[in-house]
């Protein structure tokens, strides 16, 4: 029930992979502003990614809506805390030493700080929900789906701006930007397509995950009646971060 929804975390993961970029020469000062970025990205991607791994697991059984929920929690706050170190490793790394550095920063952090406060509100909204009620709480992933969709539809044109040019070719040739992200294009695609089949949680660009998401409030409801109609005889969401796990 939380498969579709957990896509959404993944896009928003992809706004943090969307760091790796292609390019070949820079200088030298280019690539020290680019190493001191990328050593941190590595380890903040893996946390993204491990998020988006608790939301599959949690989604992969019939948990109850507590356990869904405690799921998605733990997920959306390892989200915002991921996106909260890239945001001072950005800081911490100084202005970038190309034309128009010190605003290319200023709003990449912005935009970064952005995404972990919107992520923390998501973890607020699914402590709130009512999970005495799977009717009710159903109908709440529905809210948190239209929330993710919004998240990932929001812009990221700063990243994509860091990301471009000389300090996009800088960041290609380090290790630590060098991770399993595909081309943002796809890998929202090939993430929705992991995500059920069971695979890596990490995504592609905003734009893909936000609709998968749409649909995880219809997935929800149905997963509710399915839960409540097992339940006579004797809650599956997205735990917190393919919920998009790891998409926005």
């Amino acid at each position: 029930m939380m498969k579709k929804l957990a896509l959404a975390l993944s896009s928003s993961a992809a706004l943090v992979l969307t760091l790796s970029a292609c390019g070949d020469d820079s200088q030298a000062q280019t690539d020290e502003w680019a190493k001191n970025v990328c050593d941190q990205v590595q380890p903040q991607v893996a946390q993204i990614q491990a998020a988006n791994a608790a939301i599959t697991d949690a989604s992969a059984g019939d948990r109850s809506p507590a356990e869904v929920q405690e799921a998605d929690s733990a997920a959306f706050q390892d989200i915002s805390e991921a996106y909260a170190s890239l945001a001072d490793a950005v800081e911490a790394a100084g202005d970038p030493p190309v034309d128009d550095g010190a605003q290319l920063r200023e709003d990449a952090v912005s935009e970064l700080r952005a995404i972990s406060d919107s992520y923390a509100e998501l973890q607020q909204t699914v402590e709130g929900l009512d999970t005495s009620d799977q009717a009710a709480f159903a109908e709440g992933l529905q809210g948190v789906a239209g929330q993710l969709q919004e998240l990932g539809q929001s812009g990221d044109a700063a990243l994509n701006e860091l990301q471009s040019g000389e300090l996009g070719e800088a960041m290609a040739r380090q290790e630590g930007c060098q991770g399993p992200a595909e081309a943002p294009s796809d890998a929202s695609e090939d993430a929705g397509t992991e995500t059920e089949g069971e695979s890596e949680g990490g995504g592609s660009e905003s734009g893909e995950g936000g609709d998968e998401s749409a649909d995880a409030g219809e997935d929800a409801e149905n997963q509710s009646t399915e839960n409540q109609s097992a339940e006579n005889e004797d809650a599956d969401q997205p735990s917190g971060t393919e919920l998009e796990g790891a998409n926005g």
